[in-house]
């Protein structure tokens, strides 16, 4: 009797023994579909989080771009800005004598008219010789401003240059040419302060 509960004791330790070595199939299976179902929501966690960071990524560089577009054209305004600045300044002293010579000009016309006046004695003439070296004088420090008169009289008519008050049949002339001068036309430099007032050869 005692020998046969012994074998019993020794089946079941040897059974017992033989299932922890080899598991059921069943117990295979499961634990196998447990490992392939973790690996699915792994993957599934892997691509969510690669999909983020790459959305992330993407509105990074879209603020990137768009500060450094702003950046350059901030820095294009700024270049515009300083270069009309300098561009202003350089025009400002090429032509700051402009208004004191434009309130000038009506000075020189008096001057030229006075000086067609024909004198009829030492007294006039002493006169008139006085006037022309003031006139003189001051056409010289115009000068130095880099006044000058426009050329009219027998030149091509231009309108960047010339008014045309009146138009003449006058054979000595070529068609559209300036045959008479009213009024004399002055430039500061390479700007018309005022254009020459003439008559055109039809």
């Amino acid at each position: 009797m005692e020998k046969e509960q012994q074998e019993m004791v020794q089946e079941q330790e040897q059974a017992t023994y033989e299932q922890e070595q080899h598991p059921t199939v069943s117990e295979e299976e499961k634990e196998h579909g447990q490992t392939e179902e973790q690996q699915e929501q792994d993957q599934l966690k892997a691509k969510d989080e690669l999909a983020e960071a790459n959305k992330k990524i993407a509105e990074l560089e879209g603020k990137l771009q768009d500060m450094e577009n702003r950046y350059l054209r901030l820095h294009a305004d700024f270049d515009n800005f300083r270069r009309r600045t300098r561009l202003e300044f350089e025009a400002a002293e090429k032509y700051r004598a402009q208004s004191l010579i434009t309130d000038l000009l009506p000075t020189l016309d008096n001057f030229e008219r006075a000086l067609k006046i024909e004198a009829e004695d030492e007294k006039s003439k002493s006169i008139l010789q006085g006037m022309e070296m003031v006139y003189r004088s001051l056409v010289e420090a115009l000068k130095k401003e880099g006044v000058e008169a426009i050329e009219a009289v027998g030149k091509p008519f231009d309108p960047h240059l010339h008014q045309a008050v009146m138009q003449v049949e006058d054979n000595n002339y070529e068609p559209n040419t300036v045959v008479e001068e009213l009024q004399k036309g002055y430039k500061l430099k390479d700007r018309v302060i005022r254009p020459a007032m003439v008559k055109v050869s039809q």
